[in-house]
């Protein structure tokens, strides 16, 4: 089914899991996507830049992933990941997303409050969930990059008020990860996790996942993680694999022949992930 992203956290929150958040940078990546959700019987959350979103077509987005939750009987998330402009929110709720965010963790406080208000307001008129960020997460999203000096963790106290006066979805934190991280791995301020925790009553999101531990996931899983985001991995595994195959094969060689190896390494990925975001024990 599409449904939105409340619903799926809530079932997460239940199971004491995370349900993954796979950022595709290109149509062909989804479906990958979600037929790895299917094979994992796993709900799953499908999220998108507002420049791959521009990209590839709002609406098209929508369509696909509408009909795919149809074809693999998947619950699966249409999310529009961090959006700065409300005209790009705006036109992703218009088009039929189920789940936006809204990135105001730049601004102060106050403003990051307004500015989420304002977005929380039109998306509930449709039904669709709200996710935003406080504190201040490091590496490159979308080509900005936010140095490690400028990082930020989230300050419990002011989650709290935050969540209150917003009436957000689902938050996520400045924990020590890394938007990008791919080639090491960050380490994770557990005990601010835990106070966030102990702050607010909805729930936590992970941005950076790439850059998370295999042996953290479970730990943050425990102190209310249930949406962790992977974009870098996939993007890093679709790019070797395509470039290995254009470089060997000749030019007129179908593009299939490169594309689609690529895609199953996309599909490898995102089963592990979600196979480890269950969080079983054992």
């Amino acid at each position: 089914m599409y449904v939105t992203l409340k619903e799926v956290l809530q079932e997460a929150d239940d199971l004491n899991m995370a349900i993954g958040a796979f950022n595709t940078h290109n149509l062909e990546m989804f479906p990958s996507i979600i037929k790895a959700a299917y094979r994992q019987k796993s709900p799953v959350i499908v999220q998108v830049s507002s420049g791959t979103a521009n990209y590839i077509g709002y609406q098209n987005l929508v369509a696909v992933c509408k009909s795919m939750t149809e074809e693999y009987g998947v619950d699966a998330v249409l999310h529009l990941d961090h959006a700065k402009e409300f005209d790009d929110i705006r036109k992703a709720i218009d088009s039929g997303f189920s789940s936006v965010m809204y990135d105001g963790s730049s601004f102060p406080l106050k403003e990051n409050i307004l500015g989420t208000k304002r977005v929380v307001e039109y998306a509930k008129r449709f039904g669709v969930s709200v996710e935003a960020e406080l504190g201040t997460i490091g590496g490159a999203e979308e080509g900005i990059i936010v140095n490690q000096d400028e990082v930020q963790l989230t300050n419990p106290k002011d989650a709290a008020d935050f969540v209150k006066l917003t009436g957000i979805d689902a938050l996520a934190v400045a924990i020590g990860t890394n938007h990008g991280q791919y080639k090491s791995k960050t380490s994770i301020h557990f005990e601010q996790l835990e106070m966030i925790k102990d702050a607010v009553s909805i729930p936590l999101v992970i941005h950076g996942g790439t850059g998370v531990k295999d042996e953290d996931v479970k730990k943050v899983i425990d102190l209310g993680i249930r949406k962790f985001n992977v974009g870098t991995e996939l993007l890093v595994g679709w790019n070797q694999k395509s470039k290995e195959l254009y470089d060997k094969n000749k030019e007129n060689v179908s593009s299939r022949n490169n594309i689609i190896p690529g895609l199953e390494v996309i599909e490898e990925i995102v089963e592990r992930k979600i196979q480890l975001f269950k969080n079983i024990e054992g």
